[in-house]
């Protein structure tokens, strides 16, 4: 349980006194004193604290919010619990370099099956192989994924395509091209068009041998928007 330990860094992080913070609150010093010593909340405190930061209960409370980076902590700020944004609370596992800047994870064919099911693994992510690509706008988080099959030509087997986190899929435009990481399907590359009245996106291919088909979001774990085409000379 981290409930003091954050309440301290979230208050520091807003650049809040002790005294400054329990007047928004409606608390004495003396009584946020202690709750950052491990004095146990209230309930309807611990609420207003959540509602203050913007922070869900689960999150205040289970998380160490201090070793998170900022773009984690920004996920959980805007945590959403509507499936169709593709905002539910979940914290998107990264690694970074010796400097704290973010890497591009690379996931070749052979370690797609491994991603649906350890996406979340810290140890899996941080086992993936990494680069840089220094011209990339650095307020986005990239991952770069080794296309199967030929069903987005000119994009051709084997290739790789670095994308961007989606955060809320509402925001996609129709016609862009995604990897969408599904729960049953594994990872597949296609141009995503909206549907979400009915719960849906449709998966176009750009090559037109292969069908549309719908894609209902519950099956769907992540979606990365197309930045870059890469060549690369991998050995798995």
């Amino acid at each position: 349980m981290y409930f003091a330990d954050n309440l301290k860094f979230l208050r520091t992080r807003r650049k809040k006194s002790q005294m400054d913070l329990a007047a928004e609150l409606g608390l004495t010093r003396t009584t946020l004193s202690g709750y950052e010593k491990n004095v146990q909340p209230p309930f309807k405190v611990l609420i207003r604290i959540s509602e203050y930061f913007n922070i869900s209960l689960d999150a205040l409370v289970k998380y160490r919010l201090e070793v998170l980076s900022e773009f984690q902590l920004s996920q959980i700020e805007k945590g959403f619990d509507v499936d169709v944004t593709g905002n539910k609370l979940r914290l998107l596992t990264i690694s970074v370099d010796n400097k704290g800047e973010e890497n591009i994870e690379m996931v070749p064919v052979k370690a797609q099956a491994g991603y649906t099911n350890s996406y979340g693994d810290l140890d899996f992510i941080a086992s993936l192989p990494k680069f840089k690509l220094p011209f990339l706008p650095k307020d986005k988080t990239y991952r770069c994924f080794q296309i199967k099959g030929n069903s987005m030509l000119p994009v051709r087997e084997g290739s790789w395509v670095t994308c961007s986190f989606v955060e809320d899929w509402t925001q996609i435009k129709d016609g862009k091209a995604c990897i969408v990481v599904t729960k049953d399907e594994g990872i597949v590359f296609k141009l995503i068009y909206k549907k979400l009245e009915d719960g849906n996106l449709l998966l176009v291919s750009s090559n037109r041998d292969y069908s549309p088909y719908e894609l209902s979001v519950s099956q769907i774990l992540e979606i990365w928007q197309f930045e870059t085409v890469n060549s690369f000379e991998f050995d798995e």
